[in-house]
């Protein structure tokens, strides 16, 4: 019951997932993802334990079409899940097990490959694809946010619609360059894109912070360069508790 593209970007080694599904914290369970190692995604049935053995391959130097096969042999429910493999190398293999719900399908392209289950029918699919390959010469983050909206946009896991997404993207770093959420809502892809939005401009700080611990507070960052963001605001009984100079609640 989701809908992924999973890629490596030729141009700038980064690697990266985009996920959207009708389950809550779809996040916390089908994105696998390590800076120098690879991607999977493995959906469907997800098992993360099985996934984070194929990380480990991975991590070891095997190559993705031995990763996923090394998977299928060792899971006696493979055939209830579907996983995409790509190493760092750029190569891409995936499998959709005949236990899917339909309509379930993959598109392997050029270091990338667009995945889902349970979707209105195959388009959605082929519109991930070609989201993807037709967002060329964005930044990669956005290329994976355009492929799951172009999913999303021709009707995507109909007619349970997405109850939670997620973006994971790591370049050059061993931190994530993107790493953002929707748990849960009624238009997570539209909450992803949002939130997205509202990151970009932080997305040189966080970056330079992980070696220059100098850099300063994001906030200060933002005003110093012309960038307005609104923060969290105090809860008014710790306002309150402040005016009677009692300090903040203990």
């Amino acid at each position: 019951m989701t809908f992924t593209i999973a890629a490596r970007c030729p141009e700038t080694g980064a690697i990266g997932i985009g996920i959207a599904t009708s389950s809550p914290a779809v996040g916390s369970r089908c994105v696998h993802v390590m800076h120098g190692v690879g991607v999977i995604a493995h959906q469907a049935t997800p098992e993360p334990r099985l996934a984070r053995w194929g990380m480990r391959m991975l991590e070891m130097g095997a190559r993705a079409p031995k990763v996923l096969n090394e998977l299928v042999d060792g899971d006696e429910h493979i055939e209830f899940r579907q996983i995409a493999v790509i190493d760092t190398t750029g190569a891409a293999v995936a499998r959709t097990g005949a236990n899917n719900r339909n309509h379930s399908s993959h598109l392997v392209g050029d270091g990338f490959v667009a995945l889902g289950n349970f979707l209105e029918g195959p388009h959605v699919v082929q519109a991930i694809h070609d989201g993807y390959l037709g967002s060329r010469g964005e930044p990669f983050e956005e290329r994976l946010m355009r492929a799951i909206e172009a999913g999303r946009d021709v009707g995507g896991q109909y007619p349970e619609g997405q109850t939670s997404a997620a973006l994971l993207v790591y370049k050059d770093q061993a931190v994530a360059h993107v790493d953002l959420r929707v748990d849960h809502s009624m238009e997570p892809i539209a909450e992803l894109r949002r939130l997205l939005e509202w990151f970009k401009p932080l997305l040189p700080f966080y970056a330079e912070r992980c070696n220059n611990p100098r850099v300063g507070r994001h906030k200060d960052w933002l005003k110093a360069r012309g960038i307005d963001r609104a923060f969290g605001e105090v809860p008014p009984h710790v306002d309150a508790a402040r005016a009677r100079g009692e300090g903040p609640p203990g």
